[in-house]
């Protein structure tokens, strides 16, 4: 299924990846374990906080996940299942049968 994971990192232990010189690679180490089929970087309510869209096989992924996150950044996690136009085509189309 697929899912948009947001991570909103808490500002200080962001603040000391980026000093330590540890949030890049973090983040190139979790986007190669999750494999988003796109991926967006921004700021929500003052953090520094990422979209992450991407195919979830199984909900047990969860852990594997957002542990890096967790406990490196101390993030607020959440997994929302999204659609793209296709997938809300075949909704659709199902409608009114």
């Amino acid at each position: 299924m697929r899912m948009m994971l947001k991570a909103s990192m808490d500002t200080e232990k962001a603040n000391e990846a980026i000093r330590s010189g540890t949030l890049g690679k973090l983040i190139e180490e979790s986007m190669a374990q999750i494999k988003p089929e796109s991926a967006y970087f921004t700021t929500d309510h003052g953090k520094r906080t990422a979209y992450l869209f991407f195919d979830m096989e199984d909900s047990s992924q969860m852990p594997v996940l957002s542990e890096p996150f967790f406990l490196n950044l101390d993030a607020e996690i959440s997994y929302t299942p999204v659609m793209n136009m296709e997938d809300v085509q075949r909704g659709l189309a199902q409608l009114g049968r």
